[in-house]
């Protein structure tokens, strides 16, 4: 018996996985690791909302119920931009 895949992926985008620490996103076969300690109002945010991701251009992903956006830069080089969190 072989193994084949079944189908070729039609996106190019997806959140794959939410763990208790954050949630993993796929974009372009590459897979990111997106902290809630880093990105925290995705910590509060209902797993509809993190799973309703949109990619408005190749470089930015939104998720419209929470009006948020990540450049894909960020993910690609985080320690360009340092997150810095202010009361």
């Amino acid at each position: 018996m072989s193994s084949r895949q079944p189908g070729i992926s039609t996106s190019d985008h997806e959140v794959t996985n939410i763990e208790p620490s954050g949630f993993w996103v796929l974009v372009d076969n590459q897979e990111f690791f997106i902290p809630f300690a880093d990105y925290p109002l995705f910590k509060e945010a209902k797993i509809s909302q993190i799973f309703h991701m949109v990619r408005l251009s190749p470089s930015q992903l939104h998720w419209p119920e929470l009006d948020a956006d990540i450049e894909i830069e960020a993910l690609t080089h985080p320690e360009h931009y340092p997150l810095v969190y202010r009361d």
